[in-house]
């Protein structure tokens, strides 16, 4: 199975790392595109190990980033299994990297962020909430993403842990209607939801998107 390396950014404290945040770049990008959010958000987890790992496969010809799942461009395709297949079959890859990561260094599932953009949005959410109720993170963010239940959603087997969305209203990309599908899925089944929509913003991270995940951090790191 491959094994998922990309940039890191070490504890602020300079001391041995107490918790992580994991971020997930989108289709054709790889890990160089999200680890800078780490400035934002390290002293309010000066003990947080920052890793973005580079998606599994390279996209190819279209360009010289990764993918966590293929695309299927042909405008008959049907998008919807296309990423229910995606995600299901890239989430083995990204649960190894996390079971390898606590097994590792000591940190605890529970004092784990797992994050994402855009495609990476949809892997975070999708295995974030596919993992089983002992390994419960500190929370999942999925940014212009969407959320495909994973098998047994719902069920008192799986975690639940809090959950924050982040969506631009004029995303031509990914549907904001995806995000607002998630809030209310996740909202039915009790899930812990901090959803925000980011007015005139397309397929990107805006300011107030990004304070409103740093309030999330900051929230669910004090529990």
């Amino acid at each position: 199975m491959t094994k998922l390396s990309g940039p890191m950014v070490a504890p602020a404290n300079g001391q041995a790392p107490d918790s992580a945040v994991i971020l997930l770049h989108g289709y054709g990008s790889d890990g160089n595109d999200l680890i800078g959010l780490a400035s934002h958000w390290q002293h309010l987890l000066p003990g947080a190990l920052f890793i973005s790992p580079n998606a599994p496969q390279p996209v190819g010809q279209f360009s010289a980033g990764f993918q966590w799942f293929p695309i299927d461009w042909d405008p008959s395709a049907d998008r919807l299994a296309n990423r229910q297949t995606g995600v299901v079959t890239a989430r083995p890859v990204l649960e190894e990297f996390l079971n390898d990561l606590w097994s590792q260094t000591g940190i605890l599932p529970e004092r784990t962020i797992l994050g994402g953009f855009s495609q990476g949005a949809m892997m975070a959410l999708h295995t974030g909430l596919a993992l089983p109720k002992s390994q419960q993170l500190m929370g999942v963010i999925g940014v212009s993403g969407a959320f495909l239940p994973p098998e047994q959603f719902g069920s008192d087997a799986l975690a639940k842990p809090p959950v924050c969305l982040v969506h631009g209203d004029m995303d031509e990309v990914v549907d904001p209607n995806h995000s607002a599908d998630a809030d209310r899925i996740l909202r039915d089944e009790k899930f812990d939801v901090y959803y925000h929509v980011s007015r005139g913003v397309g397929h990107g991270i805006a300011p107030d998107g990004l304070d409103f995940m740093t309030n999330f951090i900051s929230a669910v790191s004090q529990k």
